[in-house]
């Protein structure tokens, strides 16, 4: 598995508020066996120990239970939020994510802080021993696997690196989110849309570039989980779409009757139908490309019954479009029963592409400004700018230029 499969999910005609566009994604049939619900964590960020020496910590308003017990049927036997009960809210603020050490993990200040232990955890229901319910964290599940890449940071101690970056790697990491209500027009968007029958998910376009994808096993998963949109965080890239875009145009089907041959009920029926095929097939082959036709890093998570959670890192690659982070839950053919995605910006594509480079040349600049066919300052220019030059020793990279330019001269 390398890309995204969308089988069985269909784009319905899109819906449009001002900069933002909302296009469904129906099912014909539900996936069976698997049920998804909200549990509800309230206005206060959270701490996730990740184990004895690293922590994650952010805005966690909401987590989500897969339930696979008894076919899934989704009843609420752990208590919290049951179908229908999850509620749209939110800071309305910039938030964000950090992962690091337990010592050096940044905490806010004067907010309630709540502790979960991992990511993703199996859960019981009360008086139900069978135990086959996962709690996972929605989005943080995907930011903390971007978060802790090459996190140890250099895997050789070559002169140039610091000792911090040698004692301490990354840590630690952070990087700047928006919550939902801060992206201009979603929370509107969210509330008057209509929500189709069959429909199993949404693609969230800002300025008719894709913000966010998510998907779920069951329409009436959906119907319950849609408000929680607004709680998702989303990237410094579609806040600033979203605030600064023009209003994008409706979608409209126009059914050409020049050669006269609607003539009946039938007739238009099958010309209605055409159209929404022909803007599903544009929808699918144009504005979702990015995320569908790109190939991914997949890391296994956790196995639920028949059902497996994986979550994925694009290939980083500088100057080609949008490119998201996320996470998947498959069935046993690999068809996608859930699906939550976060569009990176350009400059956390840089940090990961940057990342990625220096980890495949063992951390050596001058072999990785090779590999990247550029000079040795131009290399130290570029890591400075993706806010890693706190890793570099000064000194040792000043002597490096200078014998560099020297042998130029």
């Amino acid at each position: 598995m390398s890309r995204i499969d969308l089988a069985g999910l269909t784009a319905g005609p899109a819906q449009v508020w001002g900069g933002i566009r909302l296009v469904p994604l129906l099912r014909e049939r539900p996936v069976e066996g698997l049920r998804l619900r909200a549990e509800l964590y309230g206005e206060a960020y959270g701490r996730v120990v990740l184990g004895a020496r690293h922590t994650y910590t952010s805005y966690i308003p909401h987590g989500l239970v897969a339930d696979w017990s008894k076919g899934g049927d989704g009843r609420d036997r752990t208590g919290g939020a049951g179908p229908g009960s999850a509620t749209a809210g939110g800071t309305g603020g910039r938030g964000g994510a950090a992962y690091g050490t337990q010592l050096d993990a940044p905490a806010p200040v004067c907010v309630p802080v709540r502790t979960h232990h991992r990511l993703a955890k199996r859960v019981r229901g009360d008086g139900d021993g069978d135990g086959k319910r996962l709690r996972f964290l929605p989005l943080h599940l995907a930011l903390e696997g971007y978060l802790s890449l090459h996190f140890g940071g250099p895997s050789v101690v070559w002169e140039e690196w610091s000792r911090q970056a040698v004692r301490r790697g990354l840590s630690p990491r952070e990087e700047d989110a928006y919550a939902g209500r801060s992206v201009r027009g979603l929370d509107e968007a969210l509330r008057v849309f209509e929500i189709h029958p069959g429909q199993c998910g949404v693609l969230v376009y800002a300025s008719d570039a894709l913000a966010a994808a998510f998907a779920v096993p069951h329409p009436d998963d959906y119907r319950a989980l849609h408000p929680t949109l607004v709680r998702d965080l989303y990237g410094e890239l579609v806040h600033q779409y979203a605030l600064y875009g023009r209003p994008v145009p409706e979608f409209a089907a126009r059914i050409d009757d020049a050669g006269g041959r609607v003539r009946s009920l039938a007739d238009l029926r099958a010309a209605a139908r055409a159209q929404e095929r022909a803007w599903t097939a544009a929808h699918d082959g144009i504005m979702a490309r990015e995320l569908l036709e790109r190939p991914y890093a997949w890391e296994r998570v956790r196995r639920a019954g028949p059902f497996t959670l994986y979550r994925f890192l694009p290939p980083f690659e500088a100057g080609r479009g949008g490119q998201h982070i996320g996470e998947v839950i498959t069935d046993r053919k690999g068809r996608t029963a859930y699906l939550k995605t976060f569009r990176l910006s350009e400059n956390q594509v840089r940090r990961g592409y940057v990342l990625r480079r220096l980890a495949d040349c063992d951390w050596d600049l001058a072999r990785t400004a090779g590999a990247l066919g550029t000079g040795y300052e131009e290399l130290v220019a570029r890591i400075r700018r993706a806010g890693f030059g706190e890793l570099l020793d000064a000194h040792a990279v000043a002597r490096r230029v200078r014998v560099t330019r020297g042998e130029a001269g």
